[in-house]
């Protein structure tokens, strides 16, 4: 008996580890494509609370984004400092975690399927 409880316990143990494994790697992740639009930016602050759960992300956006496909898909994510208008971003997101990063990027480096929401710049 006392041997199926430690097998159990090992066993949701090591499942327990490759999950935790999973989420840290950034494997499943998925990426974004968006323009900078500053109408759409949010102040957060602290609550007042000792712990801000927010860390450092000052600024909240909620922007619209799409896939390589170019399916569309509503997106909040944070920042320390507002963003220059206009700019092209490429953000990375994982199903649970949500964003894990953006990073400005080219027109050019955007998929042909989501260059064709967003013009050209001059």
């Amino acid at each position: 008996m006392k041997k199926k409880i430690l097998i159990g316990i090992g066993a949701g143990a090591f499942v327990a580890i490759c999950f935790g494994i999973f989420l840290l790697s950034g494997a499943g992740s998925t990426y974004y494509y968006s323009q900078i639009d500053n109408t759409k930016i949010e102040q957060t602050g602290s609550a007042g609370g000792v712990i801000n759960f927010g860390g450092s992300m000052d600024y909240s956006y909620t922007l619209r984004c799409y896939d390589e496909d170019g399916n569309e898909k509503d997106i909040t994510f944070g920042t320390s400092r507002e963003l220059k208008e206009d700019a092209f971003i490429r953000l990375t997101v994982m199903p649970i975690r949500g964003v894990l990063e953006w990073v400005e990027v080219q027109y050019d480096e955007f998929p042909t399927a989501v260059q064709k929401e967003y013009t050209a710049p001059q």
